[in-house]
């Protein structure tokens, strides 16, 4: 792993299920970061392939991601961004390989654990009022924490549960980053 103001370009990918904080664990590394003198940039890759409808056979715009990732790393890079921090979901080794490809640096996968009440909890607050979209989480949620604790693709793992800028210092901590 690398160590901050080494100069060498690195990404710290976090992953999990929906509801585990990804989003929000990416916003505060950033910052602690930025006070660190670390320059950076955050990326939450599902505004990279949201785009509808997706191709048949590409129910997730991946391949629009990894484009979109690519030209996205490039400008963050010629802007001076020297360390990524990518919130999003990464299923299989072949995802992995093809993140790291689109981004042309080194990754590390750090996994998001937290229980499944913990999740469904937070999916709850986050789709009040909408009920199609609460119940679609809700089932992905247990099913796609169970793919990525199997997927033998995370680096280190760290409990996204507590203040969450504590849980970033974590991450960052475990990645060598701060």
């Amino acid at each position: 792993m690398s160590t901050p103001h080494d100069g060498i370009p690195a990404a710290l990918f976090l992953n999990g299920t929906v509801g585990a904080g990804k989003t929000s664990v990416a916003d505060a590394a950033g910052d602690l970061l930025a006070d660190a003198g670390l320059p950076h940039a955050v990326l939450d890759l599902d505004w990279l392939r949201r785009v509808w409808p997706a191709p048949p056979g590409d129910p997730f715009n991946g391949a629009l991601l990894l484009r979109n990732l690519r030209d996205v790393t490039r400008n963050a890079r010629a802007a001076g961004a020297e360390r990524l921090v990518l919130a999003g979901v990464i299923e299989d080794a072949a995802g992995r390989r093809a993140v790291t490809d689109a981004l042309g640096v080194p990754l590390t996968v750090c996994r998001l654990a937290v229980g499944l009440p913990v999740i469904r909890e937070r999916l709850r607050a986050r789709h009040q009022g909408d009920e199609d979209g609460l119940r679609w989480h809700l089932d992905r949620s247990g099913e796609l924490d169970a793919i990525i604790a199997a997927s033998g693709t995370t680096d280190f793992t760290v409990p996204s549960t507590g203040p969450v800028t504590d849980v970033a210092r974590a991450v960052l901590t475990r990645a060598g980053w701060l």
